[in-house]
């Protein structure tokens, strides 16, 4: 699996575009594969397409393996990958980061979320979870995490986090123990969404990038159908494609309809919004 997701997958990637808005191509692909079922009814159920509108074209490390992106505090939170080269950064849009905490080898950084005063930084294979100092990234503590650790989002509403393992299941957390409390089945027309990844809560709405796909999935939360499939078109042009890897990052832009996307070794980010596919 490190090979699959470390390797260079910009061309797979926009071969991935081409197909992957067609229904049936909703369980392909890598991942831990999960045959779950939706909730009855869901075959029929409305599926909005919708596009990316670039709105701002931003300066991003070209160095940063992006694994998590989240907006609080009026900064920008971004956690990168590759044992040895891992960081979490924070700073605002567009800007150096003002502040950098690396993570020492093997760890791996993966997904992060602000809680209030905190952050979770997950890592991917490592078996643990690092809570943080959201002001400073100072290392707090570390706890133990069961599994893979790909994509997190925190909802405060309902009490819990929200991660992904890149199967088809969002996993439930105690925002303080990172304990399962439960997991949802994602699906769209009654069919397993594979390769979820990076996450980003909205309310109760869970936005999710798909691995290796130009691909941005809109779920609720409660249920865990698809009530939104995003096309994010090439936004790097051909050059910069060929030094970078694939989408991954996506931060809501808090009291704005909009979001900040970019992806692993991008020399980019964008404010975007999302608008009715034509």
């Amino acid at each position: 699996m490190a090979a699959v997701r470390l390797g260079f997958v910009a061309s797979a990637a926009v071969v991935a575009l081409a197909g992957a808005m067609l229904v049936g191509t909703w369980g392909a692909g890598g991942g831990t594969k999960d045959h779950g079922r939706g909730t009855p009814g869901q075959a029929t159920a409305r599926v909005e397409r919708l596009r990316v509108e670039v709105l701002e074209t931003l300066p991003h490390d070209p160095k940063a393996f992006t694994q998590g992106l989240e907006m609080a505090h009026g900064m920008l939170y971004e956690s990168s990958g590759i044992a040895g080269r891992s960081a979490v950064t924070a700073g605002r849009p567009g800007a150096p980061p003002t502040r950098r905490a690396a993570l020492p080898a093997p760890l791996f950084g993966e997904g992060l979320t602000v809680t209030g005063p905190t952050l979770w930084q997950l890592t991917w294979q490592n078996g643990v979870a690092i809570q943080r100092d959201a002001r400073t990234l100072a290392e707090l503590r570390r706890v133990p995490y069961q599994g893979e650790g790909w994509g997190a989002c925190h909802q405060p509403r309902r009490g819990r986090l929200v991660t992904s393992d890149g199967s088809s299941r969002l996993v439930l957390r105690d925002p303080r123990t990172l304990r399962r409390t439960g997991e949802i089945a994602v699906t769209a027309h009654g069919r397993p969404v594979e390769r979820l990844n990076e996450l980003e809560c909205v309310g109760d709405t869970v936005y999710a990038n798909i691995w290796s796909a130009d691909r941005i999935v809109r779920i609720d939360a409660d249920s865990g159908r698809v009530t939104g499939d995003i096309t994010v078109p090439p936004l790097l042009s051909a050059a910069e494609r060929r030094r970078a890897d694939v989408l991954n990052g996506i931060a809501a832009v808090p009291g704005t309809d909009q979001f900040l996307l970019t992806g692993k070794w991008w020399p980019k980010m964008f404010r975007v919004a999302f608008v009715p596919a034509e």
